[in-house]
């Protein structure tokens, strides 16, 4: 696969991890019909599978290059074929972030639920909870200069503004969803430093628990400020 000539150039998106910056990746692609051989030592008949070659072009300096080779029973007999089978298979990141928010968020792992029946309620819901962060999570990335409306309802942003600016009123001009997401997350412990990114699902899962905390007094409060006193006396 190596030794054939490159179809043609891919883009991916490039996600950060840990220390590593998010980046645009250049992929030269190359696909073709193969066969697998049995290992040494066993006979048995050449397996037919569809190979799919990747490899990073121009990488940034003191950064390892993107190396993938896909094998797959999906046939791929064109070149957009293969484009989508390597789209698949770049959605493993965000798989791989919705189940850590499951384990270390949600803890699905310490359930300790005698029937299957039970567990199964139980992770559907917690699927809807991580499913959300990451939801969010993906959005303040995305589109962060989009309105936190996106997201947020209108008691959820006033009340995170208010708790957060240490303001006695809600501002008038709702806030970006970047700026939203970023005050959620210092709610669960996200500093904001210059090298510390964007913030994870698991700063963004703490901050949401929180959150909802805060809206409950928040419309607590607001329902009371707003109740109106008549200064009419019913005569009857």
């Amino acid at each position: 696969m190596q030794a054939r000539p490159a179809d043609r150039i891919h883009i991916v998106q490039v996600p950060r991890q840990g220390s590593r910056a998010a980046r645009t990746a250049r992929l030269s692609l190359r696909a073709a019909a193969v066969s697998l051989l049995a290992p040494t030592g066993h006979t048995g008949p050449a397996l037919p599978v569809w190979a799919i070659f990747a490899r990073e072009e121009d990488t940034p300096a003191a950064t390892t290059p993107l190396e993938w080779m896909l094998l797959t029973t999906v046939p791929v007999t064109s070149l957009e074929q293969a484009i989508e089978r390597l789209t698949w298979y770049t959605r493993r990141w965000g798989i791989e972030v919705l189940h850590r928010t499951l384990k270390s968020g949600c803890r699905i792992e310490r359930r300790q639920l005698g029937h299957a029946d039970r567990l199964e309620a139980c992770l559907a819901i917690d699927l809807v909870v991580a499913w959300r962060i990451y939801y969010l999570n993906k959005l303040g990335r995305e589109v962060p200069q989009a309105p936190c409306t996106a997201y947020f309802d209108d008691a959820e942003w006033k009340a995170l503004m208010v708790f957060t600016a240490n303001h006695r009123v809600a501002p008038a001009q709702r806030p970006s969803l970047r700026d939203a997401v970023r005050r959620v997350a210092s709610l669960g412990g996200f500093l904001g430093r210059a090298s510390d990114g964007e913030p994870g699902t698991q700063t963004l899962w703490i901050g949401l628990q929180r959150l909802d905390d805060i809206v409950t007094m928040w419309r607590v409060m607001t329902d009371a400020t707003q109740a109106t006193v008549s200064s009419r006396v019913n005569s009857g």
